[in-house]
């Protein structure tokens, strides 16, 4: 065997099976459905705000997915290199909504099936899971939880507010109360009817009330 021979069958071979056409095809789906999944990530956001960059990362991992399995299919010392050379990659963003999880993997997996060729499989099951979030996403299950911080100034501002609190709550649980010598501060646990936070204008503005700040747990707040 010449150094021809070698170079010929590991690299030459290579190029030659490299097919310019499935490769368009592929990353053309690919950012098709990548495109999908960003404007059902925009649909089912639960928030006000949305990150640009995670959405544009979506439609990016697509692409390069596809890219990379479309590499390592066709040779397996190849894919056994790329394995070892994504060993060291750490994904250090942190992750905001357990929803983005979801679009994470979705977008891997639209590049693997890709990138293996099976594009049908890539876009039903694309359309399945996106009416699927959009159903669930648009069904709301429950009220919100949110958090309640009071000073009040005695005892009576106190027995007050928890009256407003058992008449225009859903629920609620005290969780803290802190007595000091400017007043007292309370916490409570409550899920509002209808989503209506105007009884927290009504606490407001009770004698012997400080302030009041609604809080929700995904970091929204109305005071």
């Amino acid at each position: 065997m010449t150094f021809n021979d070698i170079f010929k069958s590991s690299f030459l071979e290579n190029v030659s099976e490299f097919s310019i056409l499935d490769t368009v095809i592929g990353l053309a789906v690919a950012l098709v459905i990548g495109l999908f999944i960003f404007i059902i990530y925009k649909k089912t956001l639960t928030g006000v705000m949305y990150s640009s960059g995670f959405a544009l990362t979506l439609v990016g991992l697509s692409l390069v997915t596809t890219l990379v399995i479309m590499a390592v299919t066709s040779n397996v010392v190849l894919s056994l290199g790329m394995v070892g050379a994504l060993s060291i990659v750490r994904f250090r963003t942190a992750i905001k909504e357990p929803v983005e999880i979801v679009f994470l993997f979705w977008s891997l997996a639209v590049g693997i099936v890709i990138g293996a060729g099976m594009i049908p499989l890539a876009v039903i099951g694309s359309a399945i899971i996106g009416v699927i979030l959009l159903l669930f996403a648009n069904r709301k299950i429950h009220n919100n939880p949110y958090i309640l911080v009071m000073n009040c100034t005695d005892e009576n501002a106190e027995k007050a507010v928890l009256d407003i609190l058992g008449k225009d709550a859903e629920h609620y649980i005290v969780k803290s109360k802190t007595i000091t010598t400017a007043g007292i501060e309370l916490t409570a646990e409550l899920r509002t009817k209808d989503a209506s936070t105007s009884f927290v204008n009504l606490i407001s503005r009770l004698p012997g009330v400080g302030n009041a700040t609604l809080v929700s747990y995904n970091g929204e707040y109305l005071s």
